[in-house]
This record gives structure tokens, sequence and C-alpha cells, in this order.
């Protein structure tokens, strides 16, 4: 494989590191750095210093107003934006919804929502696990029944990120009982803002809010809002799913965390020596380095792949899987060498002004927990080498 950038693709992320070096926000950096959750009055603003250059929606084409990148070029901008600490982008909107109605919609559904998702003023989240279907989503009970013009709704659906701060739902739906599980499966557009639709937060390890419970009892929803066809939302799931695993990489975002854990690495510890100088622990962060790399040229390889053509396949699921192990490394690194400051967590710190601990240390055990997550949403790792299994490996 060839490893040379072109000069076109290398001067874009010359570009990319310029703007974000003038335009990024240092408190919204730092933030992002910290594992500190921004207000999405903050991230709207983030997307608004973007927009004018596409780049909110990266996988847009030009035409619907995105920058009209290539795999490599998206690539190129996930990795320089995370690794500069830039916030993630409304990414259930922008990055997987956004290309399913470019691909599937229909014109009428793309002249309406595209602009909206665009200038930020709808907020989707994805509605795909339930109680009883988590990974296994074939085994998914919402149901959608036709009446007239219209399908009612019924059904939770749990996990769901960012509910609690979104105006717009899309579900998969089941919209019929008969043959194969996966045909009678449904891709719709709920709007959250009407009475039958409940949000539950549900805190986790960390004590941050970010995934929710959605509950909708008799729910009515145009048949307008269908994406494909009645009982298509498998090939469609799959494109999408395609999209989020290849992100899964966090390249940009480990190797930000490989850079604290470096600089972490070369500090004096509490006993008054470089930390360097522990041998067990110096050798860690070097596999995890080398394993980043190693995710990095694997990805590269997917991404020669998609230049020549050839969708996402199967490779993208060794991706999320090692993507997911190596951040969830580095954030338990971190917490080592925090040592027994990193163990405080900001909920316990007082509010008259005192630090407890130095502030790079203050949100290191919520990221370290939350982090937990990483390996389970998108499917699950125990899934995603099942895939590999049969797939790649023809076990």
């Amino acid at each position: 494989m060839n490893l040379a950038i072109d000069e076109k693709v290398a001067a874009l992320r010359a570009e990319i590191r310029a703007f974000l070096a003038e335009k990024l926000p240092p408190e919204y950096a730092r933030k992002t750095l910290a594992g500190e959750k921004l207000t999405k009055e903050e991230h709207n603003h983030w997307h608004s210093l973007l927009r004018p250059k596409g780049w909110n929606v990266p996988l847009w084409p030009k035409e619907y107003g995105g920058p009209g990148w290539g795999p490599m070029e998206r690539f190129i901008w996930e990795e320089e934006s995370g690794l500069a600490g830039a916030p993630r982008l409304n990414h259930v909107s922008q990055d997987l919804l956004g290309p399913v109605l470019i691909e599937f919609g229909t014109p009428e559904q793309k002249a309406e929502l595209l602009p909206r998702i665009l200038s930020s003023e709808d907020w989707w989240c994805q509605g795909f696990s339930e109680p009883q279907a988590g990974s296994d989503l074939a085994n998914l009970q919402m149901r959608a029944v036709r009446d007239g013009d219209d399908y009612i709704v019924t059904g939770t659906k749990l996990w769901t990120s960012y509910a609690h701060v979104s105006n717009k739902i899309f579900c998969l739906v089941r919209t019929s009982a008969d043959g194969p599980k996966q045909a009678g499966i449904s891709f719709l557009l709920v709007d959250m803002e009407q009475p039958g639709v409940t949000v539950s937060p549900i805190y986790t390890l960390g004590g941050m809010l970010t995934v929710n419970e959605v509950q909708i009892e008799d729910v009515r929803v145009p048949v307008t809002n269908l994406v494909g066809k009645e009982g298509g939302a498998w090939d469609i799931t799959k494109f999408l799913l395609g999209n989020e695993r290849l992100m899964g990489a966090w390249i940009g975002v480990n190797m930000a965390f490989a850079r604290q854990v470096r600089a972490r690495l070369e500090e004096i510890g509490p006993d008054g020596r470089n930390r360097s100088e522990n041998q067990v622990l110096a050798q860690r962060v070097a596999e995890v380095e080398t394993d980043l790399l190693a995710l990095r040229y694997t990805t590269y390889r997917v991404l020669a792949d998609e230049l020549s053509g050839k969708a996402p396949g199967p490779e993208v699921s060794v991706i999320k899987v090692r993507g997911g192990e190596i951040i969830q490394a580095l954030t338990e690194l971190l917490m080592e060498m925090g040592e027994a400051e990193s163990m405080v967590h900001p909920a316990t710190l007082p509010h008259d002004g005192v630090p407890v601990v130095p502030f790079e240390l203050e949100h290191l055990a919520q990221q370290f927990f939350d982090r937990r997550k990483v390996t389970i949403y998108g499917g699950s790792s125990e899934i995603q080498r099942n895939i590999i299994a049969r797939r790649l490996l023809n076990v």
C-alpha cells in the first residue's frame, strides 16, 4: 500500500490545521480535551463557524451544502479536528441521518430536512436499540401500524444518545411480522415535540447524561416520513452503520489522548521519580501507541478500498473494535497516572472556588467511566467479532 498523501490532500490538512488554530475557541478545545461536556449552544456556535466552508457536514456533497470531500479528505478532517480538541459534531444528524437522506430520501424529504440539519435547527437522535433488542436489531418490537395516510407508532427505544436535547428521532420500526425479521422493518422519521413522546434520562456510571429512554405511545406519523420503501430499512441500516463504525476508529481523539498519556509519562510521579523509569508502565504506553499506529494504517487501507470504488465492508468492524479498545486503554493509563487525584469526581468538588485537584484532572474519572461504553454502542464488540468471524475469516 502506498501511504503517501497526494499534494491536494496534504494542502487540505494544512488548511484544516490553520483554520482550527485560528477559529477554534480555546475554551471549547480545553473542555473537549478534558472530557467536559459542551452545551448545545456551544455546539451550535461551533457548527456556525464551520458552516461557511461546509465542514460541519463533512460527509455531504457540495450540492447539499457540504465540502464534497472523498473518503481521504473526510478522514483527514476527523483526524485533525480530534487531535486539536474540536468539539465532536452533531454526528447523529450530520454524519448518520444526512447521508441516509441524500442516498435514500425523496426529493421532498431532502428539500425540507437537509437545510434544517445544516443550520442546526433540527437535532436528531437515533432510535435503534430497544429493551429486548440491543445489538440484535432484527429483534426490535416498536410497531408502526398503517392507518390511512399515517402510521400509528408504539414502543420504546433505549440508550438513545442526545434524546434529551433533540427535537427529532429516526427510528427502526416493525411494519410487518410476516417473513424474515429483517424484511418487516422500516425507517421512519418522528417529531419528538408532540404528545405521546416521553424522554427519560439515564445517567451513566460517570454521572454523565448522554443516553436516554424514549417511549412512544400511539403517535401518528405521516407516511411521507417513511425513508425508502416499507420493509426496506435493512439496507439503509447497513449503509448507516458502515459510516458509524468507520468513525469508531476515533483516530484523532485517540491521538490526542496518546499525547496526554505521553506527557504524563514524562512527568515526575508522587515518589519523586520520572514515571518513565517505571519500565512496566513505559512498556504499556509504548504498546498502546503502537496499537494506535497500526489502527491508523488499517484505516488508511480501508480508505484506499473506498477510493477504488469499494463500499466499506466487514473490515470496519475491525476498526470499530480496536478503536474502542484503544480509547479505553488510553483513558485507563491517564487514570492510573493521575494517581489518587484522578479519583475525585467533579460532582464532589467544593463550590467555593478552592481547587481540590489540578484543573486538567477534574474530569479524568468521569471520562474514564464514560469511555467504557464505546465497545458497546454502534454494535457491541461481541457482535463485531461475530461479523469478523463470519464475513472475513469464514469461520
